[in-house]
């Protein structure tokens, strides 16, 4: 070998790599001689004299592309090991392959040239520290990666060519399948057909691709294997969001063929480390479409249309499908004051209502408003259903048409499953009666495979059972004429979801706008069309649930007319003679009255006549509290009645308002300076009793002589 003499006993101490590399697991399956050869070159070490012990096989990247050095995990550990100064050599098969890049070769060459590290394959003994042997490795690798890329273009033209003329074969969606002439036609399999169909059936009744999914709960879907153990087989499994994207997406399945839809785009991370992704290109990128190419599930347009619906429900994009909330202009609602869209916040499922997100940002002008949706939905609707005339009836009967045909879908997929699992008991049933009797190894088997079959045979017939019973019966052309001639009728059915009462909506009507207007229980709204018409309604906001139970105006208007000078308990009467109740619905009664003169002010008639007054009115005369008056009244010593509403009236004069105060100036109690100073010293005589005044005392007291106060003797006090 070209420049042994190089190994030095140096190089010899150290460890051997072997590096091996093959592009990929095709080429590791069928190419095994070139593995063979590259496991050999640790024979090759050791015959160069490393001891076996030194020799590391590195064989991790085995199937792995030598595109980019730092994908593959064995390459990233024999750079690790370079770099520590504890290789000596590194063999390979060919050295300037083992990267497809000149600069992960440059940088190995590099790494080794530092440490000492020679570089061995077939061709000869490099040693990166010597600038001849660098510039031979430099342009092997360049010559190398040349004849790469030359043998790519060559590849990739074919392939394209190919492709243009609609003859390169590729892998196909489940569904479509490669007939012997190498043509692309819809699978045999009736219920692989069925499943697939079914998928774009139900998308077009839901225009969900979750709502598929749903539709699809508790029911397999096919999937073609490719690659592995499993290649070319019919797996079936179920349908995920992910699978349905792919299938509603995949132009396929339209009748077109497609090359270079997804292309592999590199970048550069922060850390300097080279990443591929597999991004789509926009369709007027790719570079063959063929349409109407093979006979595919959808035409064209429905492929068209599916892809807008999907765009329509991609809400990050700042888009608003319809939802199954309450609120039927949720979405497509604008602010007219500031422009911002309109948030639809539930409350609770009874009254949604729509505000300006302008507030989240508190960017409101003080224009916005927020309103109940019920205010605008009902409003809208009402334009809607003027706008429907008797034309739309065709549209119902078509939409009647699909539910059936959706009815159909669903029974005959159940039976599809039946005559599969039929199929599959009577070819078991076959197998095991064409055994030999004698051969009960064999016979054991393939009796208890069909034993299974029978049973998958049972659970199929129990579903298709239960699939006819959950069908609800549909009703007949002429009921479904009277429905759809009653379109009213129909928007307000219970049965009608709100999400198919928003696509009705969004059908006709682009959006809506909240117009300002400065009256506050009046509510300006703005309709514009899908065909540029603009209509501009006038209408007036929901009461609160407070405001709306108050008490009618006819009745708060009598009591404001009769209250002054009528009592509450006749009032009441009145007002249920003339057939009035409150707010709530209930008859008046006292409280109810009492309560709207509380709110509105409305006085009581006054209840004291002419020479009474009433407690307050008493005590503020006499400046003490109320409650003086109210035990006097009680003990007897001020004379009271009861007047309209159970209020105290008090005959009041001038000399029963004189015999108070002398009562008050001479109370202890409530005049401190007629306390005494002094305590007493002997019990009071029955004689030094006081007595009320004649006004205070009732009609069968005797009022004792009052005795003249002696200067000389100290006063002593009232007892109230």
């Amino acid at each position: 070998m070209n420049g042994e003499h190089k190994i030095t006993s140096t190089h010899l101490d150290r460890k051997a790599l072997i590096y091996l590399r093959q592009s990929s697991m095709a080429q590791v399956r069928h190419h095994t001689e070139s593995t063979r050869s590259q496991y050999a070159l640790a024979d090759r070490a050791a015959e160069m004299g490393w001891a076996r012990r030194d020799i590391e096989v590195i064989d991790t990247d085995l199937g792995i592309s030598g595109k980019w050095g730092v994908a593959r995990e064995g390459f990233t550990r024999l750079i690790a090991q370079v770099c520590t100064g504890e290789v000596g050599a590194i063999f390979g098969i060919e050295i300037t392959r083992l990267a497809r890049s000149n600069a992960e070769v440059a940088r190995l060459a590099e790494f080794a040239a530092i440490t000492g590290t020679l570089l061995i394959d077939p061709d000869g003994v490099y040693d990166p520290a010597d600038v001849n042997d660098r510039v031979l490795l430099g342009f092997k690798s360049t010559m190398g990666e040349m004849e790469l890329h030359v043998m790519a273009q060559r590849l990739q033209a074919n392939k394209r060519a190919a492709a243009a003329r609609g003859e390169l074969r590729t892998p196909l969606p489940v569904g479509l399948v490669h007939d012997d002439a190498g043509g692309i036609m819809i699978d045999p399999d009736d219920e692989v057909q069925a499943a697939v169909r079914d998928v774009f059936a139900a998308f077009a009744a839901c225009g969900s691709a979750y709502g598929v999914v749903d539709v699809f709960a508790g029911r397999r879907f096919p999937l073609r294997a490719y690659g592995g153990a499993w290649a070319g087989q019919l797996r079936w499994g179920r349908l995920t969001h992910s699978r349905v994207l792919g299938i509603l997406k995949n132009p396929c399945y339209a009748g077109a063929y497609v090359h270079g839809r997804y292309t592999s785009r590199r970048t550069v991370g922060p850390d300097g480390i080279v990443r591929s992704s597999l991004v789509e290109r926009p369709r007027p990128e790719w570079p063959v479409l063929i349409r109407d190419h093979h006979e595919g599930y959808v035409t064209w347009a429905d492929y068209l249309a599916n892809e807008k619906k999907l765009a329509a429900n991609q809400t990050n994009a700042g888009a608003r499908p319809p939802r199954e909330g309450g609120a039927l202009c949720q979405g497509i609602i604008y602010c007219g004051a500031c422009g911002k869209p309109m948030r639809t916040n539930y409350h609770d499922d009874d009254h949604p209502g729509y505000e300006c997100s302008g507030r989240a940002d508190r960017l409101t002008t003080p224009s916005c408003r927020t309103i109940a949706a019920a205010t605008v939905d009902d409003a809208v609707a009402r334009v809607l259903l003027d706008a429907l005339t008797g034309e739309q009836v065709a549209l119902a009967l078509d939409a009647a048409g699909e539910v059936a045909s959706r009815h159909q879908r669903a029974g005959r997929a159940a039976e599809l499953a039946v005559e599969r699992a039929r199929y599959d008991a009577e070819r078991a049933e076959r197998a095991f009666t064409a055994v030999e009797p004698e051969n009960r190894l064999v016979a054991r088997t393939l009796e208890t495979r069909w034993e299974a079959r029978l049973a998958g045979l049972a659970e199929a017939e129990q579903a298709l059972e239960a699939a006819a019973e959950a069908l609800p019966p549909l009703p007949g052309r002429a009921e479904l004429e009277k429905l759809a001639a009653d379109l009213p009728g129909l928007w307000h059915d219970p049965a009608t979801g709100n999400k198919d009462r928003k696509r009705l909506l969004r059908t006709l009507i682009a959006d809506v706008t909240l117009l300002p207007e400065p009256d506050r229980a009046k509510a300006r709204i703005g309709i514009r069309w899908h065909t540029g018409a603009t209509d501009e309604l006038r209408v007036s906001r929901a009461a609160h649930p407070g405001t709306a139970r108050r008490s009618p105006s006819p009745a708060v208007e009598m009591v404001r007319r009769l209250g002054p000078s009528t009592p509450t308990a006749e009032l009441a009467a009145q007002l249920n003679d003339a057939g009035l109740v409150t707010g709530n619905g209930r008859p008046f009664d006292v409280k109810a009255v009492q309560w709207i003169r509380r709110a509105y002010g409305i006085p009581a008639p006054e209840p004291c006549a002419d020479g009474e007054v009433s407690v307050a009115e008493a005590a503020g005369k006499l400046g003490c509290s109320a409650g003086v008056v109210y035990y006097w009244i009680e003990n007897g010593q001020l004379t009271a009645r009861r007047g309209p509403g159970n209020r105290l009236c008090i005959a009041w004069d001038a000399a029963t308002e004189a015999s108070c105060r002398e009562h008050i100036a001479a109370s202890g109690h409530l005049n401190p300076g007629a306390r005494r100073t002094r305590p007493r010293k002997t019990p009071r005589c029955p004689a030094e009793q006081p007595q009320m005044p004649a006004p205070l005392a009732s009609s069968s007291q005797q009022r004792a002589p009052r005795k003249e106060h002696d200067p000389n003797t100290p006063r002593q006090g009232w007892a109230v």
